[in-house]
């Protein structure tokens, strides 16, 4: 297991997605081809099983699989996160212990969503978490209704096992605890060239990153405002939707996995894709994972239930 301080080093961390075979199991051999995309162009670590992940949509014993296999496969070479994280504090606990047993480098723990708790029981759940091995938080409140305001979020970035934050209330905020000494990486891919160079974060947890890796790893390492501005279009275009449904299509679009959703999910539809298709194609071949994007019907996608 890597040390808190090998970890805060991780300046990108790709969300990485969970592909599946037509008959809507995982398909681990593209799984394992994804990975190495992203450690060729360069990326830090993955969070498996996050939302891009579409760990909600996986019974425990495929996300913990899916975990235990990319510890077996690519701890090594790159950091692995386990999305380990629930609004039930009890799963959350089951999950943590045994991705820490497998071997994940650090788990991404959420505060509780839909059913939201009071300051006070998000505080004891995220404690409780933290005593069992280090741990990203996430603030998206956007997804769980609830902010993780500072003060909150302060006192428990004394926690031995705090890591830092991966902070989507945007840039003011993220500036505000690095002046503090607290990591962050920001959670919105249209504002972590800036969050990197301007305001100090450690990096980004990304989404864009699955199609645009190497294209990513230049945006945290040096400050390109042109490159930068070339992304804006792309990631707009990647967030049309709620996530992931637009990176799904786009993988697919450029044939990295095969063309089918998990129910909710459902593909963009036949304008997104076709607005989407100059976007990726905007980029070289050899910057895309996968190849050059090709139009794809409604009728190529298989939806599982």
């Amino acid at each position: 297991m890597r040390s808190i301080e090998q970890l805060k080093n991780a300046s990108l961390i790709t969300a990485i997605k969970t592909p599946y075979l037509e008959n809507g199991e995982i398909d681990l051999p593209t799984y394992d081809a994804l990975v190495e995309s992203q450690i060729s162009a360069g990326v830090d670590g993955i969070v498996v099983g996050g939302t891009t992940g579409e760990g909600q949509l996986m019974n425990w014993e495929e996300h913990l699989m899916l975990i235990a296999h990319s510890v077996a496969q690519f701890s090594s070479r790159i950091i692995i996160v386990g999305n380990t994280g629930s609004n039930n504090t009890r799963e959350a606990i089951k999950a943590t212990e045994y991705g820490f047993a497998t071997g994940m480098d650090a788990a991404l723990q959420i505060n509780p969503y839909y059913g939201r708790s009071s300051l006070t029981g998000v505080t004891e759940h995220l404690t409780r978490l933290l005593d069992i091995g280090p741990a990203f938080i996430y603030n998206v409140p956007g997804r769980t209704g609830q902010d993780l305001t500072p003060d909150l979020l302060v006192p428990l970035s004394q926690h031995r096992h705090f890591i830092g934050i991966k902070e989507c209330a945007g840039n003011e905020r993220i500036a505000e605890y690095e002046q503090q000494g607290i990591a962050c990486w920001s959670g919105n891919d249209d504002e972590s060239h800036d969050s990197r160079h301007l305001h100090g974060s450690h990096g980004v947890i990304s989404v864009t990153s699955n199609i645009i890796p190497a294209v990513m790893r230049r945006l945290m390492d040096e400050r390109n405002d042109e490159l930068n501005q070339q992304c804006q279009s792309l990631m707009s275009w990647l967030f049309c939707e709620p996530n992931p449904i637009a990176i799904n299509t786009a993988l697919m679009m450029t044939s990295a996995v095969k063309p089918v959703f998990r129910l909710p999910y459902v593909p963009l539809s036949d304008v997104q894709i076709e607005q989407g298709l100059s976007l990726l194609n905007g980029f070289a071949a050899e910057q895309l994972v996968g190849t050059r994007a090709t139009i794809l019907k409604q009728a190529n996608f298989i939806l599982s239930a």
